[in-house]
């Protein structure tokens, strides 16, 4: 079972260390991180906690889950591993890639080119 959780739908006032201390109650906390914006540097709404062990993640999300925090009902669960992306298109190391799209191209579209 893993120990990253996964803290959604949080206030924008709150910070990594005030995100850590309502986690402490329920044991050590390895990190604690509220996702920010890299434009505008304010809170994204969401973050990441690691716990020591698995248990006491567990024991975290059952106690925190649904509890109110400034207003907010927060979301509590288990932390996903993240996806790998295949992109979406664009510029990338093997060149433009707008071929991987079939409604969009030239050929068989008439007057104009395109598919629309």
């Amino acid at each position: 079972m893993s120990k990253k959780i996964y803290v959604g739908n949080l206030p924008y006032s709150v910070t990594d260390a005030s995100l850590e201390s309502n986690f402490a109650e329920f044991g050590r906390v390895s990190s604690a991180k509220v996702m920010m914006d890299r434009e505008t540097g304010r809170s994204k709404g969401f973050g990441f906690v690691e716990m020591a062990s698995a248990e006491v993640a567990q024991a975290a999300i059952t106690g925190l889950n649904g509890m109110s925090v400034d207003g907010r009902s927060i979301v509590v669960n288990l932390a996903r591993p993240r996806e790998e992306s295949s992109g979406s298109g664009g510029y990338s190391p093997a060149g433009y890639s707008a071929a991987k799209r079939s409604d969009v191209g030239y050929g068989t579209g008439g007057y104009g080119g395109g598919r629309y």
